[in-house]
């Protein structure tokens, strides 16, 4: 028998869908809460799975664990909690957030071509202006992903369906897709949508043909700043940044004097320096920028919960048949590598 505990909202179907497995019982907690807290001994105790957002404070006392499964893309909630060393497979929610984010890099290229907020100060001000600068398109611009996991391929997908071509800027090379979840006939599964692949090495030719920079990477201790004067000075100057991945991988200070200076057309972002960023911080003011609130992709988003739901229904599934698991984390990973 497989115990399995949920501490976390579930999608009705999906969790009739695990009560029907064989040799599986479900129990879930309720109400759940977004945090870490202790929960009762003699409900954890017989635990072989859980499904959460947080460990409990007192996992210790799960002798029996063997699967987790987190309903976040971030896993730092599980480093240094000696998962692997005790022999538990965790895996995230990597994938459920493609399509939002994809879709909001999409949006911000129209807008920041087509200048939306200086016609949307236009009709707050009951102006009638029908400048070129507002009717431009991003057909057969070149957009630049730094970074080619779930939402640089998504984005890939839709991008080519809009006439752009893709640049891809990657550490080694762009493969097939690996176990990790995401929403069907959604993506590029082979690998096989960019236009021009380029490394590292060759980081100053990719960011000298962009048209849009898109961030994709995720913000490690090598990552935090790799964006800084020299990359937003070889960029062109009609080109725009676009940041849904982690404020910090741009540095402050730098993308403030691009924007300042005129290095870069404009900006679209969507994660931040500060949480929340501050009414009186210098970025709400620029004319060619577009602030959103770390809301591109979130547990909000209309189809997260069927989605993070369905990953874990999947996993229970695999697991049960000793295949592998989606989205499955690495002992390096678990340990902060």
């Amino acid at each position: 028998m497989l115990n399995i505990l949920i501490d976390m909202p579930v999608y009705a179907p999906v969790l009739q869908a695990l009560q029907r497995l064989p040799n599986v019982k479900v129990a879930v907690i309720d109400p759940p809460e977004e945090k870490a807290r202790v929960l009762p001994t003699d409900l954890i105790r017989d635990c072989d799975a859980l499904f959460c957002t947080f460990l409990p404070e007192n996992y210790d006392e799960m002798e029996r664990l063997k699967l987790v499964q987190i309903a976040s893309v971030g896993y730092t909630q599980l480093v240094g909690k000696a998962l692997a060393e005790r022999g538990v497979r965790a895996c995230n929610a990597l994938g459920v957030f493609d399509v939002p984010i994809a879709e909001w890099n999409i949006a911000m290229m129209i807008n920041l071509a087509r200048d939306l907020r200086g016609l949307i100060r236009n009709q707050d001000a009951g102006i009638w202006d029908r400048s070129a600068v507002f009717q431009k398109e991003i057909r057969g611009s070149v957009v630049g992903l730094w970074g080619y996991g779930g939402i640089g391929r998504e984005t890939a997908r839709l991008a080519k369906a809009l006439g752009m071509t893709v640049h891809v800027l990657v550490r080694q090379e762009v493969s097939k897709r690996d176990a990790s979840f995401a929403v069907p006939e959604t993506g590029d599964s082979d690998g096989s949508l960019p236009d021009r692949i380029f490394t590292m090495n060759e980081k100053d030719a990719f960011l000298e043909g962009l048209d849009f920079l898109i961030m994709g990477i995720p913000q490690t201790a090598t990552t935090t700043g790799i964006v800084g004067e020299n990359e937003l000075r070889l960029l062109p100057p009609h080109a725009f940044l676009l940041n849904p991945a982690r404020g910090p991988l741009v540095q402050e200070a730098a993308l403030l004097r691009a924007l300042r200076e005129g290095w870069i057309a404009g900006a679209a972002l969507d994660t931040h320096y500060q949480y929340p960023m501050p009414p009186d911080h210098p970025l709400w003011q620029f004319p060619n920028v577009i602030m959103t609130p770390h809301i591109s992709g979130s547990s909000l988003s209309p189809r997260f919960l069927e989605r993070v739901s369905s990953i874990f229904l999947q996993n229970v599934s695999r697991y049960q048949r000793f295949e592998p698991l989606l989205n499955e984390l690495t002992p390096a990973q678990l340990s902060g590598q």
